[in-house]
């Protein structure tokens, strides 16, 4: 695939925004579910759900990110509890050392209920070189997956999606450290709305951490099927001074933030991550499908967008055509 252009148009809709016309959109990648994006020493370090192993790519321009070699950093072992299904890793950059959140089953049992979070830490400045060690699974009380990790108030938190019953809900508890979950675990959002209960699941997954710039707190989350035309993003959002462990802290909005557009080619959007490139600067990466019916598969590719505030402290994706972000430097 040749570079995306520097001009990319955005077919979301902003949070409570009018419809509007849609322009084409092209992603950065052909394929690449569960994209995330980190910033971090001049570099754009980029992961994707691969199946059998874990892969990062290093650019400074993300116009260019097709050129850049994606390296297998890690492969799970033959057997186990992290054996198969090895989706949605993330990268984060935690008191000076890297680790990797990521998604995987048992091989003897590829399934919902043997489905967990797993931890691996790299001490390299470099996280596609070095030793990654292995952690472990994160101790939630229910299986799940989309496992996520945020500073705020003082504490760092853990959010996935866990299995309760038929519903993918998001939990969330403190941790003591990067794989270690320390006091209560609670559920603060379940699939309610029927735009979350498309495909014939009603689920909640990929949550994604955003600070405002009042000092609300944001977690955007997938609603629905993967395999459905109805998957989509929706909002949390918490006060600054909330109790996160409280639901009641946790207002949802009404409808998605971003969601199938068949105008601007873009289908089945979710499991979104942000951003900054630069300080006071949110971009949104997410994938979709380029046509109705290709369901979950790894033909979902890669797009970002420039994150816009509006008066109240909301997050909105605009209708119009942005760049992408600028190369790093050095």
């Amino acid at each position: 695939m040749s570079p995306a252009p520097r001009s990319l148009a955005v077919a979301v809709a902003s949070f409570a925004a009018a419809p509007a016309p849609y322009v084409e959109q092209r992603p950065l990648l052909d394929s690449a579910p569960d994209p995330y994006v980190v910033v971090h020493g001049g570099w754009y370090y980029m992961m994707a759900t691969r199946g059998d192993r874990l892969a990062i790519r290093r650019t400074r321009d993300l116009a260019h990110l097709a050129d850049a070699t994606e390296e297998t950093v890690w492969q799970p072992p033959a057997a186990g509890a992290n054996a198969r299904s090895i989706w949605a890793p993330e990268l984060h950059r935690l008191n000076g050392r890297w680790y990797i959140y990521y998604t995987a089953a048992d091989s003897a049992h590829d399934d919902d209920a043997h489905r967990g979070v797993f931890v691996l830490e790299n001490r390299a400045s470099d996280p596609r070189a070095g030793r990654w060690v292995d952690r472990g699974r994160v101790k939630t009380r229910l299986s799940g997956l989309d496992g996520t990790v945020f500073t705020a108030r003082g504490r760092s938190w853990f959010v996935y999606s866990a299995y309760d019953g038929p519903d993918s809900v998001l939990a969330i508890a403190a941790i003591r450290n990067p794989w270690t979950l320390t006091g209560p675990e609670r559920v603060i959002a379940r699939p309610d709305r029927s735009w979350e209960r498309q495909g014939g699941r009603q689920i909640l997954e990929g949550p994604a951490f955003l600070r405002g710039p009042r000092g609300d707190l944001f977690l955007s989350y997938s609603g629905s099927a993967c395999w459905s035309h109805g998957y989509a993003v929706g909002l949390l959002r918490a006060d600054a001074g909330a109790d996160l462990l409280d639901p009641r802290s946790w207002s949802k909005a009404a409808r998605p933030i971003l969601a199938s557009n068949p105008g601007a080619h873009v289908f089945a959007p979710g499991h979104n991550a942000f951003f900054e490139p630069r300080r006071g600067e949110t971009w949104i990466v997410y994938h979709a499908n380029r046509a109705a019916g290709q369901g979950c598969t790894a033909g979902r590719a890669p797009h970002v967008a420039r994150v816009r505030w509006s008066a109240t402290g909301v997050p909105q994706v605009p209708l119009t055509a942005i760049e992408l972000p600028a190369p790093l430097g050095d």
